[in-house]
């Protein structure tokens, strides 16, 4: 599947992934490919988007999570790649 993840400022990731997990509003959301079209507020903490043996996180508050035809789409208000403190 492919995942974008956006913030204000820049595009942070764009590219394939295996699996993605978000923190979404009301509790952690796992999407894996061909998962059924959907959109959630995101809350704050990890999005984590893996991509075969590799991992890339991201600390993500505010904003959405939307899913369709097989892309994640990830527009946050605040992103940090690779956050020390989670």
């Amino acid at each position: 599947m492919h995942v974008t993840v956006i913030s204000p400022e820049a595009s942070i990731f764009d590219g394939a992934a295996d699996a993605v997990t978000a923190p979404a509003y009301d509790g952690s959301l796992g999407v894996l490919p061909r998962h059924a079209p959907m959109m959630t507020l995101l809350g704050e903490g990890i999005l984590t988007v893996r991509q075969g043996d590799g991992t890339r996180r991201f600390k993500v508050r505010g904003g959405f999570l939307q899913v369709v035809h097989d892309t994640v789409r990830v527009v946050a208000e605040h992103v940090q790649e690779n956050p020390t403190d989670a």
